[in-house]
């Protein structure tokens, strides 16, 4: 069985409003209601979170997950933190969502 993937924006809200952030390649399950990141199992908080759609199992930490976005600009809240991109989709990411293959060899991004 093919697992599935995407890749997507992670922006952990542990400390507050505007967290550390990372572009990644989540794991879902069928209906997405559960996501895995690294060692992290994510579950949707289906819309009872402030600020925050999924909630780590074991911490209950939470975070806001979403696709990225064409422009960059993935965070919630405006800011001049920059975003770790994770080495296997910075590639990918450059070329098929930013539309900027002559950055693929960036490690960060900002909006």
């Amino acid at each position: 069985m093919t697992k599935r993937t995407r890749i997507m924006y992670i922006e952990s809200k542990a400390e507050g409003l505007v967290g550390p952030a990372r572009i990644g390649r989540v794991f879902y399950n069928k209906r997405g209601c559960t996501l895995r990141y690294g060692e992290k199992e994510l579950q949707s908080l289906k819309g009872r979170g402030f600020k925050s759609n999924y909630r780590e199992i074991n911490t209950d930490d939470e975070y806001w997950i979403s696709g990225p976005r064409r422009d960059g600009a993935d965070r919630l809240y405006v800011c001049n933190i920059a975003v770790d991109i994770d080495d296997d989709v910075r590639e990918e990411y450059w070329t098929t969502i930013r539309k900027k293959p002559e950055l693929k060899q960036r490690r960060i991004t900002r909006a």
